[in-house]
């Protein structure tokens, strides 16, 4: 039995791989600074330790770190570019030296249960990665804190590796702190550069926790045009909700006592805003809006979830919990969806040789990140930062190999952030958008459902109506239709056909594509941008404010918000008209935490940096009366087939020979639309019909009345199928459910939708 870990020297092979230097007959041990001879070799202990383990790595990615259940533990890095990988095993987070240093041979290493004791490690156990490669050779006499073996901080191709920088394994399944928080401030120990590249950042990294793989209940099997989404940020969801006990709120567990509520309001899907582990641990450090990340947009890492999230926050509790979260959901038959963010990560940029080295940059930056064409630099189709290299084999590889394992965590659908970025073909120095990456994702990942935010910060990343089969997209065209049917009367041309368009699922954009309506996610509002409250109240953002509502940089300046003159009536009604619309469109709509109960942050339309009380849902706030319309309104879609078609409607053709089409298009005099009333601009009312046996509704006609105007219209209503008659089921005006028979013609307040119900007469 060794009574010290041994460090091997390897070299590079020719096929990316680790090999033993033959040349080497010795090695450093690096324990508490002891030095001793090498064995042959640094792989498992024998006598107690030569146990046959069971396979650790039948759950989850093929690569990171495992312990057996003989308590040996192994680690499996892919670096192709690396010349030499050693892990190092800590058993601190923060504040001390490793303990145990071995290199990788292969790409592997398997650490024996008595070498991890007789070093001091035990659980939890933490890890960290050094690699040299061409601009940073290994030199025998290098140690922490050295340049001993620097060619460069970074070379012509790109390369990035120094060895003084511990890195976060890319395949860590948690991540035991942030790279600054309450007990480490200081991000230049992260840097490269000459004032920064010798530092050992190993006592205060971020660094990889050895856990088991968890797996979790299977994703619920639902046909996605019945989906309703809620968008929301899970601490914000519970954070101030006196329902939850105190060490719940903002957590896991907290936002998994919310299944039973969004099930009876309606929901099916709730989409969180990222998981992944991100940089948040600083936002406490300051009493305002400064240097803060609230939103996660900014990945530290693919697969470990955000340990501030958990109320157990010991190794392996935020898996466990995020599990039993998705379990709890599950059970109330709600869906899981995750935002992820795969076109940026949270290293972000460089200048020359100074850049941040976290985790993938000093791994592999060439395989991870798009570089520029003078290797020294980046492109960024984000805005935010460098792309993640998604059409490079390894890069792409993590993609696929983090939603396999969130899928195994019973997660059941993804939406990705920026996908026109994560979807582009280019490799070095420029964009182009290559459906090949999504289209894998949709034939490799058949059972769970993928969502598409289609544009980017670049020429060519908008790309709404463009993504392949088997993927749905936000439909920004949708949102602004609504709000400038609206918000923008007397101030823009709005001819009704785009509106139509919309609210019959866009067909322009996906019919064409054999694409189902359900390709479209309708919305109104999201995460980013006006609330639903404000974008009736307010003329446009409001950002400057002071602390805790602001203040918040950048933002949309095209919000198409408007606030009715200040009439308070008129702000209510254009809300749940609003809501009316979003509901009753084919598609899948999907609305923002909070809108159900009147959420505001007083016209903030880019909180990203606010995680406080003005941000979190205020639960003793709410507004049940509009929470009650929601729910009526998403119940009313739930009972009505129709507005969840599996194909676009059929405006031509009379299947079940009624005499009805499956939709028709109304003016406010009873005659059909023609284009001279759709594409002009003075038509301001619409109403439509939809035939409910041929739709498979349990109503046999569905009639809808929308008045954009600005003053009352009179609608003439078709004639009720034969034995039936039009009975009232809501009108946004009034904010109630149920009324009475209506004959011929209908009021239509302005701003206001009114719904009628075949009944049997």
């Amino acid at each position: 039995m060794r009574a010290w870990g041994w460090l091997l020297i390897v070299a590079c092979s020719g096929n990316g791989g680790f090999t033993a230097d033959a040349g080497s007959d010795a090695a450093r041990v690096v324990d508490a600074g002891r030095d001793a001879e090498a064995p042959e070799d640094a792989s498992v202990d024998a006598g107690e330790d030569a146990a046959e383990p069971s396979d650790p790595w039948a759950c989850g990615p093929s690569w990171g770190a495992r312990r057996h259940d003989d308590g040996s533990v192994e680690v499996r890095v892919d670096a192709p570019n690396a010349t030499r990988v050693e892990v190092a095993f800590f058993d601190a987070a923060l504040g001390t030296s490793e303990r145990l240093r071995v290199a990788l041979v292969d790409g592997r290493v398997h650490v024996g249960a008595s070498e991890l004791r007789d070093a001091g490690l035990g659980t939890p156990l933490y890890y960290g990665l050094r690699v040299f490669g061409p601009n940073w050779a290994f030199d025998p006499a290098w140690t922490p804190g050295s340049e001993l073996g620097r060619v460069d901080d970074v070379d012509a191709d790109g390369h990035r590796m120094n060895p003084n920088k511990l890195l976060l394994d890319p395949y860590a399944l948690e991540v035991s702190h942030d790279p600054i928080g309450p007990e480490h401030r200081d991000y230049s120990v992260f840097r490269t550069g000459p004032d920064d590249r010798a530092r050992d950042s190993g006592p205060f990294a971020p660094k990889g926790v050895v856990i088991a793989c968890e797996r979790g209940t299977r994703p619920i099997t639902r046909s996605f045009r019945d989906a309703v989404i809620y968008e929301v940020h899970l601490r914000g969801l519970t954070a101030l909700d006196p329902s939850v006990p105190e060490h719940e709120r903002g957590t896991y567990a907290g936002a998994a006592r919310k299944a039973r509520y969004l099930r009876e309001l309606g929901v099916t899907a709730i989409e969180l805003l990222p998981l992944h582990e991100t940089p948040n641990d600083q936002n406490e450090l300051t009493p305002d809006a400064g240097g803060d990340n609230y939103w996660g947009y900014s990945s530290l890492s693919f697969f470990a979830p955000d340990r501030r999230y958990a109320a157990d926050r010991s190794a392996g509790g935020p898996t466990r919990e995020l599990r039993a979260m998705i379990d709890a959901f599950h059970a109330e038959g709600v869906e899981v969806y995750v935002d992820v963010v795969y076109n940026h990560t949270a290293e972000g940029g460089a200048n020359g040789g100074t850049a941040t080295l976290l985790s993938w940059r000093g791994v592999d930056n060439a395989a991870y990140y798009e570089l520029d064409e003078s290797g020294r630099g980046y492109v960024s189709s984000n805005g935010v930062g460098p792309n993640v290299n998604t059409a490079n084999p390894l890069a792409a590889r993590m993609v696929f190999d983090s939603l396999r394992y969130w899928r195994d965590l019973g997660v059941d659908g993804f939406r990705f952030d920026l996908a026109s970025v994560v979807a582009n073909g280019c490799t070095r120095g420029c964009y182009r958008y290559d459906a090949t990456l999504p289209r894998r994702i949709a034939e490799e990942l058949p059972d769970v459902d993928l969502i598409a935010e289609a544009w980017g910060a670049a020429g060519g990343t908008y790309q709404v109506g463009q993504f392949p089969q088997g993927w749905s997209e936000w439909n920004d065209r949708f949102r602004d239709a609504v709000r400038r049917d609206l918000n923008r009367l007397g101030r823009e041309a709005m001819p009704l056909r785009e509106l139509l368009r919309r609210l019959s699922g866009s067909p322009d954009l996906y019919e064409d594509d054999g694409r189902p309506p359900s390709a479209s996610i309708n919305f109104v509002v999201a995460h980013d941008g006006l609330t639903l409250h404000d974008l009736f109240r307010y003329d446009g953002k409001v950002n400057d404010q002071p602390w805790p509502f602001g203040p918040s940089d950048g933002g949309t300046n095209q919000d198409l918000a408007w606030n009715h003159t200040g009439d308070a009536t008129r702000q209510a009604i254009a809300t749940r008209t609003s809501l009316a619309l979003l509901t009753l469109a084919a598609g899948v709509p999907m609305i923002t935490g909070g809108d159900e109960h009147g959420r505001t942050l007083r016209a903030n339309n880019n909180a990203y940096n606010l995680d406080n009380e003005a941000n979190w849902l205020r639960w003793d706030e709410a507004d049940e009366t509009q929470r009650a319309f929601t729910a009526g309104l998403l119940g009313f879609r739930a009972a009505h087939a129709a507005l969840r078609p599996e194909r676009h409607w059929r405006v031509f053709g009379d299947a079940d020979g009624d005499g009805l089409t499956e939709v028709r298009w109304f003016r406010d005099d009873g005659r059909f639309v023609d284009d001279g009333y759709l594409d002009g601009d003075g038509a301001h009312f619409v109403a439509w019909q939809l035939d409910g046996d041929e739709l498979g509704d349990s109503a046999a006609s569905l009639f809808f009345a929308y008045n954009g105007w600005s003053g009352d219209v009179r609608a003439t209503l078709p004639e009720a199928p034969t034995g039936t008659r039009w009975r009232e089921a809501f009108d946004t005006a009034s904010g109630t459910f149920g009324g009475e028979v209506v004959v011929g013609e209908r009021w239509v307040r302005p701003r206001s939708l009114v719904a009628l119900v075949a009944e049997p007469e």
